[in-house]
Order: C-alpha cells, then structure tokens, then sequence
C-alpha cells in the first residue's frame, strides 16, 4: 500500500463502500474491540447465530450439511456448548476490490478463552456478510457478545488486479446474504 493502510481502509471504505457499516476508529470501552485498526479492521458478530446440536444424529457432511444440524437464534449473545461450535455472520457487509485480497482471523481476546475463529479469505471482487465458524474447544459452555468484536479481517493489496477474480468465476458464496451453509458446486 503506498499510503498508510489506517487510510487506505478508511479511503476504500468511505469512497468505494468496501466495509459498509463502517467505524472509523476502534470502539474498545466496554466492549470487545472492533472497528478500524492500524493495518485491519476489526469485524463485529450479528446477533444471528446457527448453533450445532446432534439432537438429530445427523452426519456432519460438508457436501450434504442437514439443517436440522443446528438451532437458529436471534440473541444478545449465545453460549456455545463444550466442545462444539456455531455458525454466525458479520454485522458488516464487504465488497472486496480486484486488487486486494483478504484473511478473517480471529481476535485474541476470544482464543484466550478457548474460542476459535476459522481463518477464511476474501477474494478480489467477493461481496457479501461473511460467515463466520465460531469453535468452542474448551470443557465448558463459551459466550459470545453479539454487535461486538469477533474477528479481524488483514487486506492485502496486489500491484496489478489479479486474472479470475472471484466475481469472475461466479463463485458460490458471491452475495451471500445471512449465515450461508457449505455449498458444493454440481455440473448441470
């Protein structure tokens, strides 16, 4: 990035609608930090979550994922169960320019508590909420704060815009709206 990456963030955000709702800056009291960092932005959970449950003793099947796999809440915060996990989006909505690419990582202040983010990139030209894998590995329930901080997400910026873009291979994910489950692509 040839200007500081704080600006370039608030630049591409502000003109070109790349995080949408934005914060300019980091909202930190009382809360579990999220907004605009130095070289990142801190992403926040909505208050959707899709947490897993084998109350129907389905198969965990990335090609075949039962929705019966997991109970749908709306809620201020969600306690994952021990040793399981739950499916939530961001509260921000992204639109990822052909030039940069992206990885979602998860903050510290919840991988001290034993809960994991699954790192997932954003490719050029990828639009949508990101769906966000939240693993409790711990031997007790695990609670997470909705409209708070959840993951960062690091850009990075190509000299040149890539060849195939995501948007360019029709991707499944392109657009997904709320907590999108696997998808496999099939030959028609």
């Amino acid at each position: 990035m040839s200007i500081k990456a704080d600006r370039w963030i608030r630049k591409m955000a502000l003109e070109h609608g790349m995080i949408e709702p934005f914060v300019d800056g980091q909202i930190r009291e009382g809360v579990i930090s999220y907004g605009l960092t130095s070289y990142g932005y801190d992403m926040r959970v909505a208050d959707e979550f899709k947490v897993f449950t084998n109350v129907w003793n389905v198969i965990v099947d990335p090609k075949h994922l039962d929705p019966r796999s997991f109970v749908d809440m709306k809620v201020d915060h969600i306690d994952i169960p021990p040793n399981s996990f739950a499916l939530a989006r961001s509260v921000e909505r992204f639109r990822i320019p052909r030039t940069v690419s992206c990885i979602v990582i998860g903050k510290s202040t919840y991988a001290r508590c034993g809960i994991l983010i699954n790192i997932t990139p954003l490719e050029p030209e990828w639009e949508g909420y990101v769906t966000l894998e939240i693993s409790n590995t711990t031997p007790l329930p695990a609670r997470i704060y909705a409209n708070e901080g959840i993951g960062q997400v690091l850009f990075f910026e190509g000299d040149e815009e890539c060849e195939t873009s995501y948007a360019d291979k029709k991707g499944k994910y392109q657009g997904q709206v709320g907590i999108v489950l696997p998808k496999i692509d099939h030959e028609g």
